[in-house]
């Protein structure tokens, strides 16, 4: 039995509020700390509980800048609920880890080999090992895979188990997780930002590190392609962005290095998977899935998903792919096998399972069918197959007439339900405001396949129960998770993922290919960002000249309805100030240049583009750095004070927000410019970007200079335009005088070296679209090349005095309507032929080879 120290304990720990009846992972029965915790109980004890929680706000800073979420269906928080992180770890010692290490492998083996028998001879219901109705009444049994091919040493690729500890101090199995085993990456990311919340105490303790866990599966993920060479090409599979845990595939992909892919990334053509990249289509030879069995093939398993890959199971078949884990896996997270297992470890393994399961019964066999029943409030009561989003049903705590409906259930399909023992979880020290308290704890538990056998990561993904009290441990239920320490006996070598292999930067770069969905949000991510940047800058300036920041009241009022128009041009937020319909706004402007700002049901406000901008950076977070993504959080905040603002705030206390929010957004497209290769991901985004900037420089444009002022207003619309069009300081810089229309059209207009001009932006669509369209090798002119071929040729052959106009002129600037009208329809023209040669393969495969809630859980 574990000995406890004798040695008075620390006085945090003394102010530890313990479970009472369980297990306590920190502290023995007689209260002392247990020996492999006492290093950290001592050191938890210097630091203090006001430290404590400084490294427990640290932890939440963390995570939140490197955007680590955890979707909670139903919660108001959504896509944006932040990933929870204790600061207290869990430990472990080494010599209890290798008897669970042991096991775990053990029960992997198992697996495998049963799920070889399931999918090909079934001996196991032949001999009687297994009833008939655990396999063919279970959903996760797929016809379709039988017989499942595959020359691997192992067909599960990848395991999970959730274990517990109950009052006795046995660690037992509570589910396992086979067909898409989620977890890994969050514990990865736990570790992150534990060694840098308490950097000395992770260094001291000699834990174990977890590099070399992902570096075993990036290795059993290769060895998988049907195709043997070097570097084969590995997609993760996502169900997408509105996924649980699409962080952690993200993070996965960016991790390991491989393309992450939505099923309508994916094709399937002549029995070979292909990745849509950009207008061409990419081999695979290895998919990762985090999408549940059923809706990976619209085609064999599930035709209402729009999740899969269409074909996918008969590429599968003829094993031309392959899929990790396979489809079918699910059918061993049949809570029910775990009555049978004992038995078939023996048949199979000719061994006692070293490591048992939670006790469960088959409400199929009329014994355990008529204990359970009669004891329904002493068990947890589970279907045999386990459906997104479904929860287990805790007898103690359903009412009367909620156990008599389920008591009905199970009787009316009795092979459909299993019982388990509700055992009491072990506890494990959590940080609260008050101190430290208990917490029911789950660890899972992460294994890869090798030719050799299993390797089991030494850590864990360690979830705790929301409340003290609570019975219910997970993170859909708001649970909070942990990392988990396996302490060695001395200190270990630090390895990287990194194998040192020197790799051509082209052909890398070909590996990890981008889809065109990939693609198609780094365009609207450039040009979301842009149209809220220039939304935000012509929405201050009106907001300033409306409360006469700028010295206008010797001026003709007029000058400021242009502007307001102006705003509404630019934002496409009409009536807004336009016409008669926009009299009203005209004469009270604030209420609803604060509602462009703050209202996110608006199409075209601030607070709507801000939201596009963030949904579309969401869905390519894999290719944004870390620097970038800290920016992309800044301004989530930021929205999320705009949704608290009831709309009726100070106007400068709104513009300070917007400074805030310009600099976030300018900052994303600095930092993306040094932190981003000059491939297609970054042309992509560049394009979207000058693409919007040059059609909203012409809406502001043909909505103030278009039309003529009188000479006592004109300086001042001039200056605004400038303002907005963030040019005022250069060209204050440049001509020592008022605004002249003349050079401020060549500025804002013609001016190549201005960043901010429209020429500059055609100049560098330019050249980006003749980089992505002479890939292939092509000689001439794409059509998107024609187009703003036409668009920068028409600007540069503008004359300026032409499209000033005469002075002393009346009417509109017909010239410079008509070279800005012409210029936004070529470029509104690019856009289209972009999306549809590159975003959206409208003939479908052929096209492409011409050139060369369902998820994990």
């Amino acid at each position: 039995m574990e000995q406890t120290r004798a040695t008075p304990d620390p006085l945090l720990v003394r102010g530890y509020r313990r479970r009472h009846g369980v297990y306590d992972e920190m502290v023995g029965a007689d209260g002392g700390v247990r020996p492999h915790w006492e290093y950290l109980a001592n050191a938890l004890d210097t630091l203090g509980l006001p430290a404590l929680h400084d490294r427990w706000r640290e932890a939440r800073r963390l995570l939140r800048e490197s955007g680590a979420t955890y979707n909670v269906y139903g919660d108001p928080q959504g896509l944006e609920r932040p990933w929870l992180l204790d600061p207290i770890p869990v430990l472990i010692s080494s010599d209890e880890w290798r008897d669970i290490e042991w096991g775990l492998m053990q029960r992997a083996e198992l697996l495998d080999l049963i799920l070889r028998d399931l999918y090909g001879p079934q001996d196991l219901v032949r001999r009687g090992l297994l009833p008939p109705e655990l396999l063919y009444a279970h959903g996760g049994f797929l016809r379709p895979c039988h017989p499942m091919s595959g020359q691997a040493s192992h067909l599960l690729a990848l395991y999970a188990a959730d274990v517990v500890r109950g009052p006795d101090g046995r660690v037992q199995v509570l589910s396992d997780r086979t067909q898409a085993p989620s977890g890994a990456g969050y514990a990865l990311e736990n570790r992150v930002v534990m060694s840098r919340v308490l950097p000395s105490l992770y260094r001291d303790s000699h834990v174990h590190r977890l590099s070399l866990f992902f570096q075993n599966l990036r290795a059993s993920l290769s060895a998988l392609s049907p195709r043997r060479h070097a570097d084969p090409r590995v997609v993760l599979l996502t169900p997408g962005p509105l996924n649980e845990a699409y962080f952690e595939h993200t993070y996965l992909a960016s991790y390991l290095g491989y393309t992450l892919a939505r099923g309508s990334d994916l094709t399937v053509q002549d029995g070979q998977v292909w990745l849509r990249s950009v207008r061409r289509l990419e081999p695979v030879d290895v998919i990762l899935r985090r999408v549940d069995d059923h809706y990976c093939d619209p085609l064999e398993l599930y035709p209402a998903s729009r999740l899969g890959v269409p074909g996918l199971t008969e590429a599968v078949r003829r094993g031309t792919v392959a899929v990790a884990n396979p489809l079918g896996a699910s059918v061993l997270e049949n809570p029910a096998l775990n009555v049978f297992l004992p038995a078939i470890a023996k048949h199979l393994l000719g061994q006692e399972l070293l490591l048992p399961s939670v006790a469960t019964w088959w409400c199929g066999n009329a014994a355990d069918r008529a204990e359970v029943l009669a004891r329904l409030d002493r068990f947890v009561i589970r279907p045999i197959h386990r459906e997104p989003g479904g929860t287990p049903h805790f007898g103690e705590l359903l009412p009367a007439a909620g156990r008599r409906a389920l008591a009905e259930r199970i009787r009316a399909r009795p092979e459909s339900f299993v019982a388990q023992e509700r055992v009491r979880f072990s506890s494990v020290p959590a940080v609260v405001a008050s101190g430290i308290e208990g917490r029911q704890a789950v660890i899972r538990t992460f294994l890869v396949a090798r030719d050799d056998g299993y390797v089991v990561m030494p850590g864990a993904l360690t979830r705790i129960a929301a409340a003290s009290e609570s019975v219910i441990v997970s993170n859909q239920a708001g649970g909070v998770s942990k990392d988990t320490w396996i302490l060695a006996t001395e200190p270990e070598k630090q390895t990287s993922l990194l194998t040192g292999v020197v790799r051509d930067p082209v052909a890398h770069e070909s590996r990890v290919a981008l889809p065109g969905g990939a693609a198609d949000n780094l365009f609207w991510l450039g040009r979301y960002a842009e149209r809220s940047e220039q939304a935000i800058r012509v929405i201050r300036t009106a907001l300033r000249l409306v409360r006469n920041d700028i010295d206008l009241h010797d001026a003709d009022a007029s000058w400021l309805d242009t502007i307001l128009t102006a705003v509404t041009h630019v934002t496409a937020t009409y009536p807004g100030f336009v016409g008669d319909a926009g009299a009203a706004n005209r004469d009270d402007p604030t209420p609803e240049l604060l509602a462009l700002v703050l209202d996110g049901e608006r199409v075209g406000s601030v607070a709507f583009d801000l939201q596009a901008t963030l949904g579309a950076a969401y869905a390519v977070r894999d290719r944004l750095s870390g620097d970038t993504w800290r920016i992309v959080n800044d301004m989530r905040l930021r929205l999320a004070r705009f949704h608290e603002r009831s709309g009726v705030e100070p106007p400068g206390e709104v513009e300070d927000e917007l400074d805030a929010l310009a600099t976030d957004l300018v900052a994303i497209f600095g930092l993306a410019q040094e932190s981003m290769t000059r491939g297609q991901a970054w042309l992509f985004l560049d394009i979207g970007r000058r693409l919007e900037r040059a059609l909203l420089l012409i809406a502001l444009v043909r909505a103030t200079l278009v039309v003529r002022h009188d000479a006592r207003v004109e300086g001042q619309v001039l200056e605004a335009v400038l303002a907005a069009a963030e040019s005022l300081t250069l060209y204050h810089r440049g001509f020592h005088e008022r605004p002249r229309l003349d050079r401020v059209l060549g500025l804002l207009l013609l001016d190549e070296t201005n960043p901010r001009s429209l020429g500059f932006q055609l100049a560098r669509i330019q050249v980006a679209v003749a980089e992505l369209s002479h890939e292939d090798g092509r000689l001439q002119l794409a059509e998107e090349e024609r187009q703003i071929l036409d668009a920068a040729t028409s600007l540069r052959l503008a004359d300026l005095a032409a499209l000033a106009g005469d002075v002393g002129g009346t009417g509109p600037r017909d010239e410079l309507e008509a070279v800005l009208r012409h210029v936004a329809a070529r470029l509104t023209r690019t856009s289209d032929v972009l999306t549809r040669s590159y975003f959206v393969d409208l003939r479908g495969p052929q096209h492409l080879t011409g050139t060369s809630r369902a998820g994990s859980s």
